[in-house]
């Protein structure tokens, strides 16, 4: 026994060791494949984060950048980054751990996909970060926090505001505007509650949807930064001396010419501490979701223009901050080797912690199924991560990861999904005493195969350009066989957020089954 206990610990260790150099290798890939907007050489090129961080608000606080952006119905949710220099960018929080506002979070006969937390105001003032969003089901909500890191505090507020743009004044009032093609301005009390009526300030006329405003008071005028929103969005300022208005209009950027800055629209304008203005905007690229963009912002007669002649730059000299910051890359690959899972990763809705681990086994993501479900779109603790497209958009993006099965029940299926509307996945379906490995495309089963050991590489290969996703599996992560047909992947607002990777085990007979997952790689 003693022995036995020793190979198998050797045989761990060793397969550890591998991982990680798989890991290292994967990271080196990457670099090599330009997936970091930061070219090394004083430039960047536009994407500014190619995965999908929509709805970006930003601030600077002392020398470091803030920007927030929506996460919907994922959760650890409304993801925090920062930077020192406005290109490199590293995860800080998750301000929502979990959203316990309504059963729907729980997957409790109702969902929240399309909806939830979005288009949040992000603002810091006398020592404490606030994070104003709304959803439209539950209404306003204030997350606040004395650090970025967090911990982050959470109320409900007494009135929703869509699309709110947090703004304190310089003589300590506080305001929100807010609005969708109607703009309006609210006075609010130190409860961050209604003080006074609606105004209406602003009715768009470029075209419908004018939305996504925030809010700044420069040089004694107050700018409502705001958005005629969709893939040809349009960027526009409204300057008044007087925050009730009267507003005039300007437009920022309207980016016309195919490509990835077609479109690009709404978020933030940010100076740094040097007096260099930028704004940070997004682009809606494809079926992997809606990527920020960086862009140099000049003043044109007191008017904040954005891009150079009239497009936006796609590589371009870096920001001045007045120091020199390295290379940085947001992580993707995990061995699940910590007590804690990584920020990139999020659950599909709020999570059951009584169903998942990574002490049970450590080393190894487990995940146990809970309630009985019938497909993928209602099950619980599905764990879900963000693809990165590749600047190159000939190179596909491959997440693969290892899962061993041997604890499945009858009726448990357990496997790796890219996951919108439709959606697809390659999974091990455990019935009675026998396996299959099959393959489901938006809840048809096109391929069925017999399983051919308890563990086994699954892995989901999708190109941000053809808008195509295939699936591959391997018993020795060397040899990979094709098995079902194309997922013809979309961005469909019936979810709204970017595909993902996800890493699921449901049940649809009985409760209790479980499967681990070694690690997950994306290259």
């Amino acid at each position: 026994m003693g022995k036995n206990n020793f190979l198998t610990d050797l045989r761990k260790i060793v397969s550890r060791v591998f991982t990680f150099l798989l890991l290292l290798f994967t990271a080196n890939v990457s670099l090599a494949q330009n997936t970091c907007s930061d070219n090394g050489d004083g430039t960047f090129t536009n994407p500014l984060i190619p995965a999908d961080f929509p709805d970006p608000d930003v601030i600077r606080v002392g020398d470091t950048y803030y920007m927030v952006s929506t996460t919907m119905f994922v959760f650890p949710g409304m993801t925090v980054l920062k930077s020192y220099d406005l290109v490199n960018w590293e995860y800080c929080s998750n301000a929502l751990p979990r959203f316990d506002f309504s059963p729907c979070y729980d997957l409790d006969g109702c969902n929240r996909y399309g909806h939830g937390q979005w288009a949040t105001s992000f603002r810091y003032h006398d020592g404490t970060f606030y994070l104003l969003f709304i959803t439209l089901n539950e209404g306003g909500f204030l997350c606040s926090a004395t650090q970025a890191e967090g911990p982050w505090s959470i109320r409900k507020l007494p009135k929703g505001f869509y699309d709110p743009g947090l703004f304190f004044d310089d003589n300590g009032d506080v305001y929100v505007a807010h609005g969708y093609g109607d703009l309006f301005i609210t006075p609010l009390d130190e409860n961050f509650a209604p003080a006074g009526r609606d105004s209406l300030v602003y009715t768009g006329t470029v075209r419908q949807g004018l939305e996504g405003t925030h809010v700044y008071k420069i040089d004694g005028y107050y700018y409502l930064y705001c958005t005629y929103g969709g893939r040809d969005g349009i960027q526009v300022a409204l300057r008044s001396s007087n925050i009730y208005g009267p507003y005039e209009e300007k437009v920022v950027l309207r980016d016309t010419v195919p490509g990835v800055t077609f479109g690009i629209h709404q978020g933030a304008l940010i100076q740094t501490q040097t007096g260099q203005w930028w704004t940070i905007l997004f682009v809606d690229s494809g079926p992997l979701g809606r990527f920020p963009s960086l862009q140099p912002l000049s003043w044109v007669d007191g008017w904040p223009v954005a891009g150079i002649d009239g497009r936006g730059v796609i590589t371009w000299k870096k920001p001045h901050v007045g120091n020199a910051y390295r290379v940085k890359q947001l992580p993707t690959s995990d061995d699940f080797g910590s007590i804690t899972l990584g920020m990139q990763w999020g659950w599909n809705h709020n999570p059951d912690p009584e169903k998942w681990s990574l002490t049970q086994r450590p080393g190894y993501l487990r995940l146990v199924t809970g309630k009985v479900v019938t497909t993928l779109v209602q099950a619980p603790n599905m764990l879900t991560q963000r693809p990165f497209a590749h600047y190159d958009n000939k190179i596909p993006t491959t997440g693969t990861t290892k899962m061993e099965v041997a604890s499945m029940k009858d009726g448990d299926l357990a496997g790796l999904a890219v996951f919108q509307d439709p959606y697809a996945f390659i999974a091990i379906k455990q019935e009675k005493e026998s396996r299959s490995l099959i393959m489901v495309n938006n809840g048809e089963l096109i391929a069925s195969v017999p399983a051919g050991s308890d563990t086994i590489y699954l892995r989901a290969i999708l190109s941000n350009s053809t808008e195509e996703a295939t699936f591959e599996y391997s018993y020795d992560n060397n040899k990979f066989k094709q098995i079902g047909n194309k997922l013809v992947m979309k961005f469909s607002l019936k979810v709204f957020t970017g595909n993902k990777f996800g890493l699921f085990n449901y049940a649809t007979k009985e409760p209790g089954g479980y499967v681990d997952f070694d690690w997950f790689t994306m290259n």
